[in-house]
């Protein structure tokens, strides 16, 4: 079987063992502030956006749509967000506690998530790998499934 390993999954397994060993530390780190990755980054596009609206705030995170609704009620019922009626549409904002979190969690996640780079590559190697990932990422957004095998059978 592992001869069957191309260099393509073999940098793909690689690739999603990164993925998944730092969200899991990215989890636990910013525990230290309260928040979980998802409620970080809703708080990030919130600063970064405000004021937007729930459906904007969607399109911009990682969480979906439904996710986000119960998200907010708990941001807000923390007092990390302030949802305000503006004619017809709701919109975010962050609060003052909101804003604190965000200036002591922001440079803290922005420096642990560098270290994982900066420690093992050089700037040349960083770019290189931005570049490489950048493109493996925009070829993914077009990317569709193989045609089905008839040979493949799918158990149920």
């Amino acid at each position: 079987m592992s001869n069957d390993l191309t260099l393509g999954v073999l940098t793909w397994l690689r690739l999603v063992r990164f993925t998944n060993r730092s969200h899991q530390l990215t989890n636990e780190f910013l525990k230290r502030f309260g928040l979980t990755t998802a409620q970080f980054d809703v708080l990030v596009q919130i600063r970064a956006f405000q004021p937007l609206n729930q459906l904007e705030l969607a399109n911009k995170v990682t969480v979906t749509e439904g996710g986000i609704s119960r998200m907010l009620v708990r941001l807000e019922k923390e007092g990390y967000i302030v949802r305000t009626r503006e004619w017809k549409t709701n919109t975010i904002r962050l609060t003052a506690k909101g804003e604190s979190v965000l200036e002591r969690a922001y440079p803290a996640q922005v420096a642990f998530q560098s270290s994982f780079f900066d420690e093992v590559l050089s700037k040349e190697e960083q770019q290189t790998l931005y570049t490489l990932v950048s493109r493996l990422e925009k070829h993914s957004r077009t990317k569709g499934l193989p045609p089905l095998d008839d040979s493949v059978h799918l158990e149920r």
